[in-house]
């Protein structure tokens, strides 16, 4: 099953990332590694309309 269409987002840092997950509440949805959000979206059991990413930390 194919993921509902949603919107993506880049942070550039940590504080960009709380801002985001601030501005939008429940419908923001952080990745990270090792996350299982991506298959309970294609199972449709997970459908935020919003994801953030925030790259890894050197």
């Amino acid at each position: 099953m194919i993921p509902a269409e949603f919107e993506y987002v880049r942070a550039e840092s940590v504080d960009a990332a709380v801002a985001l997950v601030a501005e939008h509440g429940d419908e923001a949805k952080l990745l990270a590694g090792g996350m299982s959000l991506l298959p309970l979206m294609k199972l449709r059991l997970a459908t935020p309309d919003r994801r953030d990413r925030r790259r890894s930390s050197p």
